[in-house]
C-alpha cells in the first residue's frame, strides 16, 4: 500500500500551483463528463421520439397514398414509391405476427374489430360488417374474427363506448394507437383493422393495415435506427469551449491565489541573505495581509536580535582593546625577558581572539551589496593568495578551473574571506589543498553550483564534523595560537555563506583527508 501511494506521489506535480490546476481541472471535466452525460441521455430521448415519430409520419403517408388508389393499382404504385432505407412494404394476405403485438382499436369510437355491423346490415359508410367468411382471403385461422397472434387477448368487446378495450380486456402488450392521423381520414379510407407489434430488443416495428375496400393487408415493417448523442455539429463545439473557457479561469486564479506563496518563499529566500531586506507589503486578501504582518514582524525581530548581537560583540571588543593596550604598555617594564615574552604573547592571542570575534560579529550584518562576480577568477586568486601566505606549501596548493566561467551573485569581500578561510585551514590542519568547481546541480527548484576543497590531513571524527562550525570550537585540544587557532575560521565561513544564500559541510575522504563542500547559488 505504502509503495502504491509513494508511486502516486511521484506521478503528482512538484509544485502547488501544478497540483491545484491538475486537481480543479480533473474536478472540471468530471464535471463536464456529468453534464455531457446527461445532455446526451436527454439528446437521445428527444431523438428517439422524433425517430418513431418520423417512421409513424411514413407509415401513415405510405397508407394514405395508397388507398385512395383503386386496388389494381396499389401493386405497381407500392414499387413506385420512395420507400426509406428502414423500411419493408408489401401487400399480404395475412397480417405480420413474427413480432408480440397488440389489435390497435380504430379512433374516434370506430370499433373495426366488432363482428357485426349497424342496423340494416349496412356499416357507417362501408366500415364495420363481418370478417370474411372462413376459407376465404383474411380469414382469422384463430376464429372469432382475430389471428393468432403470440399475446393473451383478443378483440375489445363490441360494448365498448369509445372502441378502446377496457383495462382488464387489454391484451398485456397494449399500446395507445401510434398513428392518431387515421382518425382524420374519411370513414371510407379508413382501415378495417390495425395490429401493431413490437419487439423492444431489437427496435423493431411491424404495421398491419387491412385495406378498407380490399382483402389484403398493407404490411410495413420498420427499424428505429438508433439515435446518435453526438449528432449536434454544435455539441462538442460548445463542450471544447466551455472547457477551454473553463481551464483558463482555473490557471487564472490558480495563478493569482498561489502568487503570494512564492513572494513569501522569496521573501524568506531575500531574508536568509540579507537580513536587511525589504518587508513584504501589507495588502490583499485577509489571510495574505496576516501572513505578510507575521513575516515582517518576524524579520524586524530577527534584525533586531543580530543588531543587538553586533553592538554587544563591539562594545566588548572596545572595552577589552583598552585595557590589553594598557597591559602590553606595562608589559614593557618587566625586567625578565623571558616572562615579558610570555605576557606579551598572551596579550597578542587575546588581541587576536578580539579581532575575530568582532570579525564574526560584522560578518552577520555586513552591509556589502551584491554584485555578479566570476567566481572561477575568484578561486583563482584565493589559491594564489594561499601560496603567496605559506611559501613553504606552496606546491599543496591546487585549483582545478571549470571549463567555462560561472558567475554568481555574492558579496565579493565576504565570500572571499569564506573561502580563504577554508583553504587556510587545509593547508594549517592538512598540508595541502585541492580546490575544484565539481559540477552544477538544482537543489531545490534552484540553479547551484559546488566547490570541493580538500585536504590530506588526518581527517575528523564524525561526530566532530558537524560541531566544527560552532564558535571557539577546535579540533586542537591546545590553546596554542600557532597551532590552534580561535576556533572561528570554520564559523565565520558558514555563517557568510549562509547569510549569502550558501552553505558549507565537512565530510571525511574515503582516500584519507577531509573535504569542505561549498554550495552557492548562481
Amino acid at each position: 500500500m505504502s509503495n502504491a501511494s509513494d508511486s502516486v506521489l511521484r506521478l503528482l506535480p512538484r509544485s502547488l500551483r501544478a497540483r491545484t490546476n491538475l486537481l480543479l481541472i480533473s474536478g472540471l471535466c468530471v464535471v463536464q463528463a456529468a453534464g455531457l452525460t446527461i445532455h446526451a441521455l436527454d439528446h437521445l430521448n428527444i431523438a428517439d421520439r422524433a425517430e418513431m415519430h418520423e417512421n409513424e409520419h411514413h407509415a401513415f403517408s405510405i397508407y394514405h397514398t395508397l388507398v385512395e388508389l383503386p386496388p389494381s393499382d396499389r401493386e405497381a404504385s407500392l414499387a413506385a414509391l420512395e420507400i426509406p432505407s428502414n423500411f419493408k412494404v408489401n401487400f399480404d394476405n395475412k397480417p405480420d405476427t413474427h413480432l408480440p403485438g397488440a389489435f390497435i382499436p380504430i379512433p374516434f369510437g370506430i370499433n373495426p374489430m366488432m363482428r357485426g355491423g349497424p342496423p340494416g346490415g349496412q356499416d357507417d359508410q362501408g366500415m364495420g360488417g363481418p370478417p370474411p367468411p372462413g376459407g376465404g382471403p383474411g380469414e382469422f385461422s384463430g376464429g372469432e374474427g382475430r389471428p393468432p397472434f403470440p399475446f393473451e387477448g383478443g378483440p375489445p368487446p363490441s360494448n365498448s363506448p369509445d372502441g378502446v378495450p377496457p383495462e382488464d380486456h387489454r391484451p398485456a402488450s397494449f399500446m395507445p394507437p401510434p398513428l392518431a392521423a387515421i382518425g382524420m381520414l374519411p370513414m371510407r379510407l379508413r382501415p378495417q383493422h390495425v395490429i401493431i407489434g413490437h419487439k423492444p430488443s431489437t427496435r423493431r416495428y411491424a404495421l398491419s393495415f387491412q385495406m378498407p375496400d380490399d382483402h389484403r393487408w398493407l404490411v410495413m415493417s420498420y427499424t428505429v435506427r438508433p439515435p446518435n448523442p453526438f449528432g449536434s455539429p454544435t455539441f462538442m463545439i460548445s463542450f471544447a469551449l466551455m472547457t477551454i473557457c473553463g481551464g483558463g479561469l482555473i490557471l487564472w486564479g490558480s495563478h493569482r491565489l498561489i502568487a503570494p506563496v512564492a513572494t513569501l518563499a522569496n521573501a524568506a529566500t531575500a531574508l536568509g541573505r540579507n537580513v536587511h531586506a525589504q518587508p513584504l507589503p501589507e495588502s490583499g486578501p485577509t489571510e495574505i495581509r496576516k501572513a505578510a504582518l507575521a513575516f515582517n514582524t518576524m524579520s524586524a525581530r530577527i534584525r533586531r536580535f543580530v543588531t543587538d548581537r553586533t553592538l554587544m560583540l563591539t562594545a566588548i571588543g572596545h572595552d577589552l582593546r583598552t585595557p590589553i593596550t594598557r597591559l602590553k604598555l606595562r608589559a614593557e617594564f618587566i625586567d625578565d625577558d623571558e616572562l615579558r615574552d610570555k605576557f606579551l604573547a598572551d596579550l597578542d592571542e587575546m588581541e587576536s581572539m578580539v579581532a575575530a570575534t568582532l570579525a564574526f560579529g560584522r560578518d552577520s550584518s555586513t552591509l556589502e551589496p551584491m554584485t555578479t562576480i566570476d567566481l572561477s577568477a575568484l578561486l583563482q586568486t584565493v589559491a594564489d593568495e594561499a601560496a603567496e601566505a605559506r611559501p613553504d606549501l606552496a606546491d599543496e596548493v591546487s585549483y582545478a578551473p571549470p571549463q567555462t566561467p560561472i558567475r554568481i551573485k555574492a558579496r565579493s569581500l565576504a565570500l572571499k574571506r569564506a573561502l580563504t578561510n577554508l583553504v587556510m585551514n587545509a593547508l594549517k590542519y592538512g598540508g595541502s589543498v585541492s580546490i575544484r568547481v565539481i559540477d552544477t546541480r538544482t537543489a531545490e527548484q534552484e540553479k547551484a553550483v559546488c566547490i570541493h576543497i580538500d585536504d590530506r590531513g588526518p581527517g575528523l571524527p564524525p561526530e566532530d564534523l558537524e560541531r566544527m562550525f560552532e564558535p571557539f570550537v577546535r579540533a586542537e585540544t591546545s590553546r596554542n595560537r600557532e597551532t590552534g587557532g580561535t576556533g572561528l575560521g570554520l564559523a565565520i565561513a558558514r555563517s557568510t555563506l549562509r547569510v549569502q544564500g550558501g552553505d558549507v559541510t565537512l565530510s571525511n575522504r574515503p582516500e584519507g583527508g577531509l573535504r569542505a563542500s561549498v554550495v552557492l547559488p548562481i
